[in-house]
């Protein structure tokens, strides 16, 4: 699902003004962007918790291609690790395929 076939779902089951879920759902993602970005932490229950991870600095990776050294700059990724109920449900789910 794309984000907007999310906000035509969620326009058909709120009977809402398409323009208002459209607003909702990028005022929601923007939220949750900023708290990653100043390093917070955004938990949804029963959905799952966003946080960001530092990936420190490595000076000892090789180009597997041509074997050559490289210095890899420390980053930041995104963690989704994902609430129990959806665990559960989605583990229900495949036992039911």
């Amino acid at each position: 699902m794309i984000k907007s076939e999310l906000i035509e779902r969620l326009t058909h089951k709120t009977n809402q003004n398409y323009k208002d879920v459209e607003s909702s759902v990028h005022l929601f993602l923007e939220l949750i962007t900023k708290e990653l970005v100043e390093d917070g932490r955004v938990e949804i229950r029963g959905f799952g918790s966003f946080t960001c991870r530092k990936i420190p600095a490595r000076n000892n990776a090789r180009n597997p291609k041509t074997g050559q050294k490289l210095n890899i700059a420390a980053s930041r990724r995104i963690h989704f690790k994902p609430g129990k109920e959806l665990r559960d449900r989605v583990q229900l789910s495949q036992l039911k395929s």
